[in-house]
């Protein structure tokens, strides 16, 4: 699952996503003040653009060239709010303290060694700012139908919690059905989802 796969995914098909913001995005966020944001994995920028349009200055990040493109194409009227950066998150570090609002929303995020990746995005929540992480729960997919895609070699909300130090304060941390549809020709019915809020 590297740039070329994703970069191939984005541009087989004229729009992957919606372009409405993720259900776990809304619920959790709706009611924060707006500050800065770091949409990780933004794809085509649905959550990029939600955030934008109630006061949020976002930076959205993709490794897909194709599908920052057509995320700027969508809303040039927000150009003073969003940036679309490519980049992977996964080997070069997003800035310290930077994000008022952290959010992986369905991010495959590979496990390391010394969670170097994982940290990286930690690290860039300000004090006092939220970490978000939306997943699917694992238990909605049927034996087999993984695709030869190992789910358990990537970080789901839970595991990313326990890893919290005494900086955090965890809010939520559970399981919940979708508030939308699910992706067609998927099972996924429920969501996991970890906010947590940063201390210090």
């Amino acid at each position: 699952m590297d740039a070329q796969f994703w970069d191939e995914m984005y541009r087989g098909r004229d729009q992957v996503f919606s372009g409405r913001p993720n259900g776990v995005l809304v619920a959790e966020v709706a009611d924060l003040p707006p500050g800065r944001a770091l949409d990780v994995g933004c794809g085509e920028g649905g959550d990029a653009h939600w955030l934008a349009r109630r006061g949020w200055r976002v930076t959205g990040v993709d490794i897909s060239p194709t599908a920052l493109e057509r995320a700027a194409a969508a809303t040039a009227d927000l150009a003073d709010l969003v940036t679309w950066t490519l980049g992977d998150l996964t080997t070069t570090p997003p800035p310290a303290r930077a994000f008022d609002l952290v959010s992986l929303q369905y991010f495959p995020l590979l496990r390391q060694p010394g969670h170097s990746a994982l940290r990286g995005l930690l690290d860039a929540v300000a004090p006092g700012g939220t970490l978000l992480v939306g997943g699917h729960d694992l238990a909605d997919l049927p034996p087999g139908e993984t695709h030869g895609f190992d789910v358990g070699a990537y970080y789901q909300p839970a595991e990313v919690a326990e890893l919290l130090d005494d900086d955090w304060t965890v809010l939520v941390d559970e399981t919940r059905p979708r508030t939308a549809p699910a992706p067609p020709g998927t099972h996924h019915a429920h969501d996991t989802v970890l906010r947590a809020r940063r201390l210090r």
